[in-house]
């Protein structure tokens, strides 16, 4: 109905000027050519403008109707049926410019690859080079590949003829594709419409080859160029110079950046880091060193990658007192050094035995160091071997000034544990509150893990003192491997004493638990008291694991209760607990003290069935077995043959 009532207004409604005084874009004249006796109804014929065009001849785009057309599209749940009466209104045509600008217009890609179908179809555009230009840029920047296919095989099919521009585009939104064809068959355009290559083609396909990888048909591509007195920018001389260095060719690397210069293109910072790189691995020290010269006579900006590039050429040629000298530099003119500078310093510190000289560089770059960079160069001395070190690294930072890093406290502490230095790990511990941290189980868990190893009861008992004053609630893993250590050092009261802690407390025992405490229990002599546990264990819905069968299974039969030892292996099998190398180990360990050869043939049988790879104690138990049967039988070699493959002993 709105349409029906727009259709029939009055002229003078039509007609009405503005109160402004501003003029429209767009002037139209009209002449009367019917109208009724009252004059309420007038009929009129519009004359089309007399739009400007430019020296081409090509009008000038109408910006009153792009952006009456885009109001539509942007704003119209109905646009194709406004956009249609709308034209028919007009009475002119759209031109390709005219629909070009809409589609830039418009930021929708659905929406503007619909109108560009719609300008085509309905409004009678007859779209050239320049239209599917457009729509195809549009389309490739939303990542719309598929559709950009569609269209450039349209453009093809309703022959029309692309510019230069047209294989500028798609050699840009093709390249680096993973279907070479498309490449080749972008390429194809040029002689198919009868174009010739320009500047920015060849620029355009060499940074495709070279982003595809193929190296080879880039460089064919910059040969062509060369021949055509064609040059490249700044930027895809980097990119070339960066793949041929990649590609060590070193040597064409180099004839292109001298060509480069010939051509007036300044090399600028990335370039001389691309051939710094390149021959610092090459192991050519003078040819960088010039470089390097060149680079800071040119006035380029020596930033953290040129810096680290050079560091690290001096030092792949043992160069140690020069890069040091660079680093020096480097600090000096305010460019902060990166993770990477440390570990390259770091490193070749330590494959030239000059680990002297790290206190020296972490000095004089303390104003920039932070703690993450500690943390891994403590956590990488220790892990090398070079704990002192990391340990005088550690207590340096301190001093420094970052405070309060516990991934480089948890490191020196878990660095001092493995390397057997408790000690040093206990007091580190201790101090914990002056490095303005917390302390937590984790750590206490670290050192009474390293103290238990080495049967230190009493410095455990004081350390778990400590715990308790520090106001740290030990969790599950500390009672377990108290437990384990208390077993390891045949410490049953304090074992017993813990388990009743645990018991009594809100951290119930679990599975390990029990494990460790029946252990010692069984390997103090207190075998009653371990089956006792085995007994509670599976009674509190705990079901016991290969460790669990296993060190009873060892402990009854250590006190010559085979018998018992037998029933808990079968017992174990029943339980869906399948035996381990260790386990018929140390039942056929068990029956062979006892003399009871038949029953461990037998088992040994059950060992080969399963599909278990014996060790060294398995072939011991064997060639005692051998030995006290007074019957021939063939011992399987040892070897690196997984499974059973020899002859089954007889």
């Amino acid at each position: 109905m709105k349409r029906r009532v727009l259709r029939f207004l009055s002229l003078s409604t039509l007609f009405t000027p503005p109160p402004l005084s501003r003029s429209y874009a767009t002037k139209y004249t009209a002449h009367l050519t019917k109208s009724s006796t009252n004059s309420n109804h007038l009929s009129i014929q519009i004359t089309p403008p007399n739009v400007p065009s430019d020296p081409r001849g090509y009008p000038y785009p109408r910006k009153d109707i792009i952006c009456r057309v885009l109001n539509i599209l942007k704003n119209s749940p109905e646009w194709p049926f406004d956009l249609q009466e709308y034209f028919l209104s007009l009475g002119t045509q759209l031109t390709t410019l005219e629909t070009s600008e809409i589609l830039k217009g418009e930021n929708n890609p659905k929406r503007a690859l619909e109108f560009f179908r719609f300008s085509s179809e309905v409004a009678g555009v007859k779209h050239d080079s320049f239209t599917y230009n457009r729509i195809m840029t549009i389309m490739a920047k939303n990542e719309r590949f598929d559709d950009v296919g569609l269209i450039r095989d349209e453009m093809e099919r309703k022959g029309v003829r692309g510019s230069i521009s047209t294989v500028n585009i798609l050699i840009g939104i093709y390249g680096g594709s993973e279907r070479e064809s498309d490449l080749e068959r972008c390429v194809g355009l040029v002689e198919k419409w009868g174009l010739r290559f320009n500047g920015y083609t060849f620029k355009c396909l060499l940074q495709a080859y070279l982003r595809s990888g193929d190296v080879g048909k880039a460089v064919g591509v910059y040969e062509k160029m060369r021949r055509g007195g064609y040059k490249l920018d700044i930027f895809a001389y980097n990119m070339l110079l960066d793949a041929l260095a990649k590609d060590d060719q070193v040597e064409r690397a180099i004839k292109v950046f001298m060509d480069m210069k010939r051509k007036h293109v300044e090399p600028d910072e990335y370039s001389f880091t691309i051939l710094i790189r390149t021959l610092g691995k090459k192991g050519k020290a003078s040819d960088f060193l010039s470089l390097f010269k060149e680079m800071i006579e040119k006035g380029c900006a020596l930033n953290l990658i040129a810096y680290n590039t050079m560091i690290q050429a001096l030092l792949k040629n043992s160069m140690v007192e020069k890069a040091i000298f660079v680093f020096e530099k480097m600090v000096e003119n305010n460019c902060r050094p990166n993770e990477f500078t440390y570990i390259v310093i770091l490193d070749a510190l330590i494959a030239e035995g000059k680990l002297d000289q790290l206190h020296h560089v972490v000095e004089i770059s303390k104003i920039f160091i932070n703690k993450s960079i500690y943390a891994y160069l403590i956590r990488t001395l220790s892990n090398l071997g070079h704990t002192s070190e990391a340990h005088k690294l550690f207590c340096n930072m301190w001093n420094l000034g970052p405070r309060g890093d516990r991934t480089a406290y948890v490191s020196m502490l878990e660095n001092l544990c493995n390397s057997g230095k408790t000690q040093e790990a206990t007091d580190l511990l201790s101090k914990i509150k002056e490095y303005g941290l917390l302390p937590d189980s984790v750590m206490y868990n670290m050192v009474f893990s390293a103290l238990g190893k080495l049967k230190l009861v009493k410095d455990i008992l004081s350390l778990y003192e400590q715990m308790t004053l520090d106001g740290v609630l030990p969790d599950i893993f500390t009672y377990n491997i108290l437990l384990s250590s208390f077993g390891r050092a045949g410490c049953l009261n304090e074992a017993v004493n813990l388990f009743r802690e645990m018991e009594d407390g809100n951290c119930k025992p679990d599975t390990i638990s029990y494990n460790s405490l029946i252990n010692c229990l069984g390997k103090n002599g207190e075998l009653d008291e371990a089956h006792m546990k085995f007994m509670e264990m599976r009674e509190r819905g705990l079901n016991p694991d290969v460790f669990t069968y296993s060190t009873l299974i060892e402990c009854f039969g250590k006190l010559g209760k085979v018998e018992m030892s037998c029933r808990l292996f079968d017992e174990m099998v029943e339980e869906g607990c399948s035996p381990n190398t260790v386990t018929y180990n140390i039942l056929l360990d068990c029956l062979e003290r006892r003399g009871r050869v038949a029953e461990a043939l037998k088992l040994y049988e059950k060992m080969k069935l399963q599909g278990l790879t014996p060790d060294s104690i398995t072939y011991t138990v064997l060639e005692r077995l051998q030995s006290g049967s007074g019957r021939p039988m063939r011992v399987p070699k040892k070897g690196s043959t997984v499974g059973w493959v020899m002859s089954p002993l007889r």
